[in-house]
């Protein structure tokens, strides 16, 4: 790439990042005998021409050539550390700052900063590195390797049934699965306390005085960690559900589609606050993402009176409690189970399922189970 005013910014705007980095830390080591960590420098150090990530990527670059000189002068009592000054530095962009449209890819640097845009024909890298070889400019990019999938073994088709109470309910035709949601639900409690207790002492309090920044911020922070909990019950739970499913052989995924559900009912007050937090849409995205992961399909299926239809004789009665019991045939069953199977039925068009159904498994919240997140998920992932 031959040279532009954009181009030689965004290096020089690196350059002068990575200057003022190497000037403040060893200052601070000689003045002060204290030997910066990267978090600190990277918290100090940023750049308002640069991405976020962009700047904390030459900030990490000086502290991997510090690191690498602390290995080398246990060997090599010569060796210097990084100390010369740069007027132009490479330029990183993670894949958070990242994006292909229309065969181009697109760099943001920022907010109020034009991206940097070029002709781009092929995939989506998760690093992409401008650096300068002499006479022009060059791009250097990441991919990860496609770990290789493992197809289902079978061509099962399971119907879900997201809700409040259970966070999902499936039936594969054969077997029901119960995915419990009781600690989420205390979570969300917990949450919706916090929040109260909180708002009612800043009420009274002034607005922007010490006491009530200083409860704003503690706020911010039991909230924050709340919401990671809820992530990470939501991560174990799907992940144990879809691993299950690929398992079972099941190709074909198909979830209820509640998307319109908020503005469709009005149960009053307390149910209506349950019903407005309902993590479905989330925990519809993790299903998705993780069941094509595994080779999966995943389909949407309007699930209009799933709950209240006998999925043996077809006959309507509206359930009262969690059991399911129909007045024309007897039918008895956990509702939400009667949903995922009218959810799948509806789907592949067949006829009302007839016989005695075996007990649904219930799966528990294990709060010791190990769940991978993939880096680009957690740059993108919702807040809750």
């Amino acid at each position: 790439m031959k040279p532009t005013p954009q181009l030689n910014e965004l290096a020089r705007a690196a350059g002068e990042l990575y200057t003022r980095t190497v000037v403040s830390f060893w200052r601070t080591v000689r003045k002060k005998n204290v030997w910066l960590t990267p978090a600190a420098m990277m918290r100090w150090h940023t750049s308002m021409h640069l991405h976020a990530h962009s700047a904390d990527a030459v900030v990490k670059g000086f502290s991997a050539a510090l690191k690498v000189w602390r290995q080398r002068r246990k060997t090599d009592p010569r060796a210097k550390p990084p100390h010369r000054l740069r007027r132009y530095h490479r330029v990183q962009w993670k894949s958070s700052a990242i994006r292909v449209r229309d065969e181009q890819l697109i760099r943001s640097n920022g907010r109020g900063n034009q991206p940097l845009v070029v002709p781009w024909p092929w995939g989506t890298p998760v690093l992409v590195e401008l650096g300068w070889t002499g006479s022009a400019y060059k791009l250097r990019c990441v991919y990860h390797e496609a770990a290789p999938v493992s197809k289902p073994s079978g061509d099962e088709t399971a119907g879900v049934d997201l809700g409040e109470a259970h966070l999902a309910v499936v039936h594969d035709g054969q077997h029901t699965t119960i995915v419990n949601g009781r600690t989420l639900r205390a979570k969300r409690q917990y949450q919706n306390k916090i929040k109260a207790a909180l708002a009612a002492t800043q009420a009274r309090l002034k607005k922007g005085s010490r006491h009530w920044r200083k409860l704003q911020r503690s706020k911010r922070k039991q909230l924050r960690k709340l919401n990671n909990q809820i992530r990470d019950i939501l991560h174990k739970q799907t992940t144990a559900l879809v691993s299950t499913l690929h398992a079972s052989g099941v190709q074909t995924v198909v979830m209820g589609d509640v998307r319109n559900l908020r503005q469709r009912v009005d149960y009053g007050p307390a149910a209506n606050q349950h019903i407005h937090q309902m993590v479905t849409g989330y925990v519809r995205w993790m299903i998705t993402y993780k069941a094509e992961r595994l080779g999966m399909r995943v389909a949407l299926q309007d699930e209009a009176y799933t709950s209240q239809e006998c999925p043996c004789c077809g006959h309507r009665r509206k359930p009262h409690g969690r059991m399911y019991a129909c007045s024309a045939c007897g039918f008895r069953f956990h509702r939400d189970g009667v949903g995922a199977m009218n959810i799948r039925r509806k789907y592949l068009g067949v006829s009302p399922v007839v016989g005695v159904m075996a007990s649904p498994t219930g799966v528990r919240w294990q709060p010791h189970r190990r769940v991978r997140v993939a880096r680009d998920e957690r740059e993108r992932i919702p807040a809750l």
